[in-house]
């Protein structure tokens, strides 16, 4: 009703009923006669809206109650209107100087109340007695207000850490969306270009090596394949709804979602070998357990340096990939001798390669030199510093 709470509205309506028939049952006994039940109409009136202009209601209410000293009417039973007024702006005061200036108002009428009150009784007796009154209303609803500031304190921090926790699910979709894009692009890029050059390569020994032309079709074959199956991994991750509330994409791990490790290296050399780099690999060190962010950080780099070394340095390029393990890193070493065969066609770029390592390392704090060789050719090598043993990796790599 009118924007506010019906259960808020039913009750000072009550309250503004309860005031206005107290003036009504003693209208025939009232020191004012009509004239009182009048000013009780009028405070029963302003109570109506307590709640929403609290000060507004507590000043129509004093100047009511200043028009019934004037007409030294004393004390009058609706007089409660004065003690509701009171507790309704301590309460929903925007300000406490508001309750300050009301409780001294109410103080003031204090005194003029024990002033008019008829009796033998001492008038400053009185006056205690309607300042304790007064006082406590007043205490209570500081107390009030204070119980109420703080439950609106906690409903607001929790809004807040709601507000957050949302932003930081939507921060990790896009880190997601960011990763997932980062992984279809070296799919598509390392894929396409082995696939571009075996083609090549294929339509050049059509006529002169049938056989060697199977054998790069193949090739062609598997490596789409494979790189097929891949984006529909990475996209299926994409399609299921996960911890982000429906946002599209998992953000947690998924345990059925097979990582590229370390493992799978031999396969990623036997396929560049196919395509007709001559690999050497050697192995220095005992592999610790790496988090699998760092494996495939490893991976990356491996497959895009081949993948550079097809397309620059050309089909019977040697190729040596070393990996050293030792007790603070992983250094990953591939040359290329930039001696083999030139492409029948210049392959396309991949776009990102030497950046998208340098930030694959960044990532790990690790470091990444590239450059030609002395006696020719093209050499990478990454550092990958590893972690401590009380590191543990959150996000999923």
């Amino acid at each position: 009703m009118l924007g506010r709470p019906l259960r808020g509205v039913a009750f000072d309506v009550a309250v503004s009923a309860a005031v206005a028939l107290i003036g009504l049952a003693g209208a025939v006994n009232l020191a004012g006669g009509w004239a009182a039940v009048l000013v009780c109409a009028g405070m029963a009136v302003a109570l109506l809206f307590r709640r929403a202009h609290p000060g507004a209601v507590t000043v129509a209410v004093a100047a009511l109650g200043l028009v019934q000293v004037i007409a030294q009417w004393g004390p009058l039973p609706f007089d409660v209107a004065v003690l509701i007024a009171l507790y309704s702006v301590v309460k929903y005061g925007k300000k406490l100087r508001d309750a300050v200036l009301a409780g001294v108002a109410a103080a003031v009428g204090v005194v003029l109340a024990a002033v008019q009150t008829p009796g033998v009784i001492i008038w400053w007796v009185t006056a205690l007695w309607y300042a304790l009154v007064t006082g406590a209303v007043w205490l209570v609803a500081l107390n009030v207000r204070t119980r109420r500031l703080y439950v609106l304190s906690l409903e607001e921090r929790a809004m807040t850490l709601e507000r957050e926790r949302e932003a930081e699910s939507r921060a990790a979709v896009a880190e997601e969306r960011t990763r997932i894009a980062r992984e279809l692009h070296d799919v598509v890029a390392h894929s396409m270009a082995v696939m571009i050059v075996q083609a090549d390569g294929a339509r050049f020994m059509l006529d002169r090596d049938p056989a060697q032309a199977r054998t790069a079709v193949r090739v062609v074959a598997d490596t789409g394949r494979a790189a097929l199956e891949e984006m529909r991994r990475l996209v299926g991750v994409l399609r299921d709804a996960g911890p982000s509330g429906g946002d599209g994409l998992a953000v947690a791990a998924d345990p059925e979602h097979r990582r590229l490790a370390l493992a799978e290296l031999p396969d990623l050399l036997a396929r560049f070998g196919d395509a007709g780099l001559h690999i050497r690999d050697t192995v220095t060190g005992e592999p610790p357990a790496l988090p699998p962010g760092l494996e495939l950080t490893v991976y990356r780099v491996v497959q895009e340096a081949l993948t550079n070394a097809l397309k620059h340095a050309g089909v019977g390029a040697v190729v040596e990939v070393a990996l050293a393990y030792t007790a603070e890193a992983v250094v990953v070493r591939v040359r290329d001798d930039g001696r083999g065969r030139p492409l029948v066609s210049p392959a396309p770029s991949g776009g990102h390669g030497l950046l998208g390592m340098r930030e694959r390392v960044t990532v790990y704090d690790g470091s990444l030199t590239a450059g030609p060789r002395p006696a020719g050719g093209w050499q990478v090598e990454v550092r990958l510093p590893l972690p401590s043993d009380g590191a543990t990796e959150v996000i999923a790599a």
